[in-house]
């Protein structure tokens, strides 16, 4: 029994561990952001440029680009080998609790001028200090991406990153950490690396690795259209970004027009509706 005990203390004081080196990073980030002060409200309009697009400057623009990204996508959900549209039971209430929590760090780093929305692009309507085409961001983003995860676990069933999973996520997690303390001073770019590194660090230590190996390879192929669609959003097609970014609190480096926080951002968001859904599937 003594034994019984003694397993059960080491038990709860690993699992005890485990939670506070997922809670730490968090707790860093509420901090920053408790003690954040707006040093500049300037915001980038000057972006590189991929192609210039003269029926973009519109502000029906951001609209657009949702009914883009979900009508090719709703018309495929019903093909008979995918069936994407028996997944949207477990897929909309995953989308719904992540993207509320999303939408909150949106909302507060609108307010702290971190980021804001160019009005020449979008209908004029705002609530809770985002455009309602953010409120569909969210949403409509989220719905597209995932059905390409669906579709290669279908059409690529053989998990070709089995082997490779833990290595590629310690890395993420190490990089991720450290950029996140060298990059304080950047708000968006510290908040995006710490939390992305404390959710990896719990799938890590919690979730199945198949979830992991899965979801960076249907990533991989999730850069293409997000690099497009997120493309537009930061000016790589129009005269100015949609999102216009405070130059002090990210890094600047761009692929394209995209800055990078926004690809680990993406990436954070992804995995955790994706991981959601899944852990539906079981319950």
């Amino acid at each position: 029994m003594e034994k019984a005990i003694t397993k059960n203390t080491s038990w709860d004081r690993n699992r005890g561990i485990k939670i506070g080196g997922i809670l730490l990073p968090i707790l860093l980030v509420a901090v920053q952001w408790i003690t954040y002060e707006r040093l500049t409200d300037e915001l980038i309009y000057d972006v590189p440029k991929t192609l210039d697009v003269p029926a973009f400057e519109t502000n029906w623009l951001y609209l657009f680009l949702h009914l883009f990204a979900v009508i090719p996508v709703f018309a495929l959900s019903f093909d008979k080998r995918v069936h994407y549209h028996t997944h949207w039971k477990r897929l909309f209430p995953a989308v719904a609790i992540v993207a509320a929590l999303f939408i909150m760090w949106d909302v507060i780093f609108t307010e702290m001028n971190v980021w804001n929305f160019n009005e020449k692009y979008f209908l004029g309507v705002r609530f809770l200090s985002l455009p309602i085409e953010e409120w569909l961001f969210f949403f409509t983003i989220p719905f597209a991406s995932i059905f390409i995860y669906e579709c290669l676990n279908y059409y690529v069933p053989k998990d070709y990153l089995a082997t490779s999973e833990k290595g590629i996520t310690v890395f993420l997690i190490a990089t991720l950490v450290i950029g996140g303390f060298v990059f304080w001073n950047k708000i968006y770019t510290s908040t995006t690396f710490l939390l992305t590194a404390a959710f990896l660090l719990y799938h890590l230590l919690f979730l199945p690795a198949k979830q992991r190996s899965r979801f960076y390879l249907a990533f991989l192929v999730i850069l293409i259209p997000f690099t497009l669609v997120d493309g537009v959003l930061t000016g790589g097609y129009t005269i100015a970004p949609i999102v216009l970014y405070n130059p002090l609190e990210f890094l600047d480096f761009r692929i394209f027009s995209v800055p990078l926080e926004d690809y680990i951002y993406g990436f954070l968001m992804l995995l955790g509706m994706i991981s959601l859904k899944e852990r539906q599937k079981k319950a």
